[in-house]
Parts: C-alpha cells; structure tokens; sequence
C-alpha cells in the first residue's frame, strides 16, 4: 500500500532512508579509502621485494663491469610491455633491462642513497611507479664496487583496477544493504502504526452503525487517544439526548395553545375567527415542519445508529392495508436481505410512512416498495423505491410538490408537508430524493441513504 507524501509514515521512513543512505555512503567512502591504502601499501612492497630480489642478482665482475647472476623472480619482467619493468642504469644511461622493456628505456633523474619512489609514463602510455635507488654493487669478493641506480616499476593501471573492483562491489552490496534496511524500516513503520490505522477504521464502524464506541486493542501510546474519542462520543449522545428532550417539550408546548386556538376558532364564522384559524394552521404546519427538521438534526448528530428496513416496511405494510382496505389494494414489497441505514428507527419510520401513505392515497389498485444495496466509493448505499398506479404527477409540478405545505388536490387530505418532511429527513441522512414516473404509470419516489455496515 502507497504511503502518501503528508504521512507520519512518509516523514519516518524518508527521514530513515536518508540517515541510511548518508551513513552507507559515509562508510563506503571510508572503506574505499582504507582498501585503496592497502592496496597501495602492498603494491609498495611488492616493488620493494622485487627491488631487493634485482639487487640480490646484481654484481660487477673484477673490470668493474655489471654482471647478472640470474634474473628476479617475476614472470612479468619476460613479457613485453607487461606493465612490470626493471632497469639498471650508471647516472642516468641505462647498462641493462628486463625484457619486459624490449627495446625502451626509463628516463629518469639521478636519485640518492635512499630509497624513493617515482611515477612515470611507461611504454603505451602505462602509469608508473618507480622505487629507485642508488647503491653500491659490489664483485663476488667485495673488493670492487660501482655505483648503479636499480629500478622496479609496476603499472599502478592494476593498483586502479583492483580498486575499481573493489568500489563496484561495494557499491551494489552496501546498496543492497541500504534497500533492505529501508524496506526493515518501512515494514516496521507499518507495524508500529497499525493501532493509529485502527482509530479511522473503528470511526468508520461507528459512523455505518456496526458499533457505538472504539472498541479493541490499543497501544499504550493511542489508548489515551481512544478512551478520550469515547468519552467525546459519550458526550455527543448525551448532548443529542438533551436537544431531543428539548424539542420534544417545545413541541408540546407550541402544539397544544396552536390546536386550542384552531379548534376554538373553527366553530365560529366571524372574520376574525377565520383569520385566527388560517394562520393557526400555518402555524401548525410550521412548527411541524421545523420540529422535524430539528428532532432529525438532533438525531443525525448521534453515532452508530442502524436501522433495518425489512421489519420496518413489513410494520408499515399491515397497518396501511388495514387503513386502506376500502380500496382493496395490492401492497408488495421486496426489500434486499439485510438492507439498513444508517438512521434512528423514528425516522425511517416517519420517511417511509409518509412515503407509502401517499402512495396508497393516490394509487388505484397497486402500490410496491423495494429497496436494493448500491455500490459506492467508500459506503454501500441503499436506494429505496415507493412506487403507485394512480394518476402520477406532470414532471413541471414535481418541485412544487416537496415544497412545504404545499398541497396539489386539496380534495385529498392531509397537510402538505409529507414529501418536504421526507426531504429534509433524507438531506439530513446525507441522501437524496427524486420523484419519477413509475413503471405502474403512477409516482415514482426514489430515497439514497447511506448503507450501515
């Protein structure tokens, strides 16, 4: 799973990554630096063995002439231009050479009695390192000696070779290294934030109604975290237990002077009691309005509510049949096993109620309800379907008929403010409602809710 750039994991695994990577390359360095003085230390003393191996062999005969009792042991010196070289010189003219140099020399200036080591171009343009010295060589008996210059040279292209293969080495295994310790980090990364994943998916539980508080396993670290989101939730549910409680005594308080006041005032014919009881009635319808608006705004803000559908519409079912049973109508349902929102149970009821009651209202002989789970990108929806065989509604109308208190046959009763009460319930829900036309031929009402888990 991609980590994203803005995450704690992103910043602990990048910040290691590049610790990682600055003491790899530190090490590297160091390694390369020591392997390099080793290297070249050993190619120092091979020089200087085979320089003491040239001076081993090295006499002067009783002329004074320079004599060879042998050659030193180096197979090199008999390869052409092998990179390996020996060469005696008296001052700066060569007397002899290994075969090693065919038909070159080495240039070089006068050195002393102590040893010194020189670098120089060699044949095909070989880099060279030279360990020159003057001494004395001396015949059998020691009774003669001249003074020669010895020289050994190695062609340092070996020193940089093994060098080079060396640094190739331990680049791929030190990359290597620093891949797996990143990928050792970022396992680890993830596993030590597993119980901050659990915090979102256990919000998300919640939130579809499959559980009340943050349940689970916690670390020591996020269980303060965890305990204090449970009490915020506590909290929440207690606020939301006191805005019902509210509401409900407010209602009582409005409806009843409200229904007084229309019921006093329709028996009497006046003027003034008619005005009283119109706007007493419109009162009424808006208080209904805004008391429901507001019981479903208090109810939404508590978590974990799940209300099943099935038992709900079942319910519904049987009582508008026996409402209705002088129209003899047909009332099917289909409702998906296991379908429920998340929504108190009061609400879905009052949704559907009004939903179905209008339906049997209006419909002649068939009225069906179904509801089926829809796939979204992070909840299921359910999408649920109040259809009617009656006269319909001309899609121009189908705005005004959710507007409040609107009513379009005053010849059937009720307030008007069934659909606008579903409306508001649904958008409070986080849903949607639309009025279509029904394969029936009547009205379709279509509801999105979110699914619970």
């Amino acid at each position: 799973m991609a980590i994203r750039t803005n995450s704690i994991a992103f910043r602990l695994v990048a910040g290691s990554a590049f610790w990682i990577a600055a003491g790899l390359f530190g090490g590297a360095f160091l390694l390369s630096t020591l392997f390099r003085d080793y290297v070249e230390r050993s190619f120092d003393a091979r020089l200087a063995v085979l320089w003491d191996s040239l001076y081993t062999v090295s006499r002067v005969d009783t002329d004074g002439r320079l004599q060879m009792l042998g050659e030193p042991g180096e197979a090199a010196f008999e390869q052409a231009y092998s990179g390996w070289y020996w060469q005696i010189s008296q001052g700066v003219k060569a007397m002899r050479r290994s075969r090693s140099l065919w038909d070159r020399t080495i240039q070089h200036k006068a050195v002393g009695d102590d040893p010194v080591f020189l670098r120089m171009a060699g044949p095909d343009e070989q880099d060279l390192r030279v360990l020159a010295q003057s001494v004395l060589v001396a015949d059998e008996s020691g009774a003669r000696t001249v003074r020669y210059t010895l020289l050994v040279a190695g062609d340092r292209g070996e020193v940089e070779a093994e060098i080079a293969l060396f640094n190739r080495s331990l680049v791929w295994s030190l990359g290597g290294l620093g891949l797996l310790l990143v990928i050792a980090v970022f396992i680890q990364v993830r596993f030590g934030i597993l119980p901050l994943r659990r915090i979102p998916n256990a919000l998300a539980a919640i939130r579809s109604g499959r559980s009340e508080r943050l349940t689970g396993q916690f670390s020591a670290e996020v269980e303060p975290l965890a305990e204090e989101l449970n009490k915020l939730i506590d909290h929440n549910r207690e606020v939301v237990e006191r805005a019902r409680t509210h509401v409900g005594n407010l209602a009582h308080a409005l409806k009843t002077p409200l229904a007084v006041l229309a019921n006093e005032s329709a028996g009497d014919d006046s003027p003034l009691a008619r005005t009283v009881h119109e706007q007493a009635v419109v009162m009424q319808q808006q208080v209904d309005r805004h008391l429901t608006r507001a019981r479903a705004a208090a109810r939404v803000s508590g978590l974990g509510a799940r209300t099943g559908l099935a038992p709900i519409v079942e319910a519904l079912e049987r009582t508008l049949s026996a409402i209705h049973r002088d129209k003899n109508l047909d009332i099917s349902t289909e409702i998906a096993a296991g379908a429920a929102i998340v929504a108190e149970r009061q609400d879905v009821e009052e949704m559907l109620g009004n939903l179905m009651d209008n339906a049997c209202k209006w419909a002649q002989h068939r009225v069906e309800v179904s509801a089926e789970l829809t796939p979204d990108k992070a909840f299921r929806r359910v999408l649920i379907r109040v259809e009617d065989d009656g006269p319909g509604l001309d899609p121009t109308m189908r705005d005004k008929a959710i507007e409040r208190g609107e009513r379009l046959d005053e010849a059937t009763p009720g307030s008007g403010l069934g659909l606008s009460i579903v409306r508001d319930l649904v958008e409070a829900y986080e849903g949607s409602l639309k009025l279509t036309t029904s394969k029936l031929g009547g009205l379709q009402v279509e509801i999105d809710l979110p699914a619970a888990g």
